[in-house]
């Protein structure tokens, strides 16, 4: 199967341009970027992809392995990066995208030049010691409603993920 298959790989912009990569945050997929591309696709190459398990990527490509931990997302960055024969992208990865572009530019310095991270975070669970993260508990909750309710769970979620009640069309898919 193709990367740009499997990861429903969108290439826009200004093919001349440095490229740039959007990589969506857990819950998501490339269509929150949609606000950002418009800015974007004149003096840019844009790509957008979707990870394994997101949008519109090859659901059938999920592996247990691979995904149980963030460098099977980092590598699926990478191939991307590999498939376009991009060089020095700008990789800005939102919320876990922040953390798994870190990853990836260390598995590939030469594709990835520059990291933009937007919201990131360096640990995602609560342990002794730190807080900052979500707790177990938080966690099975949390994947519980995703899985029972998609849509619900992230038609209640992208007001307070966006912070922007007064702009509704920042929360419309």
């Amino acid at each position: 199967m193709g990367i740009n298959r499997r990861n429903n790989v969108t290439v826009i912009g200004n093919p001349q341009g440095p490229a740039v990569v959007l990589a969506h945050g857990f819950g998501c997929d490339q269509n929150m970027w949609r606000l950002t591309v418009p800015a974007l696709v004149e003096d840019y190459r844009v790509v957008l992809f979707d990870y394994v398990g997101s949008g519109r990527s090859d659901l059938s490509a999920f592996s247990e392995d691979r995904y149980a931990s963030l460098d099977g997302y980092a590598r699926d960055a990478v191939e991307v990066c590999e498939a376009l024969d991009l060089r020095d992208a700008v990789f800005v990865g939102h919320s876990v995208s922040a953390m798994i572009g870190v990853l990836a530019a260390g598995m590939a310095p030469e594709r990835i030049g520059a990291l933009v991270m937007v919201a990131p975070s360096p640990r995602y669970m609560d342990d002794d010691g730190y807080r900052g993260g979500f707790s177990a508990q938080d966690i099975d909750e949390l994947l519980g409603s995703l899985e029972s309710n998609y849509l619900g769970w992230s038609a209640a979620m992208a007001p307070v993920i966006m912070g922007n009640a007064e702009q509704p069309s920042s929360v419309r898919s």
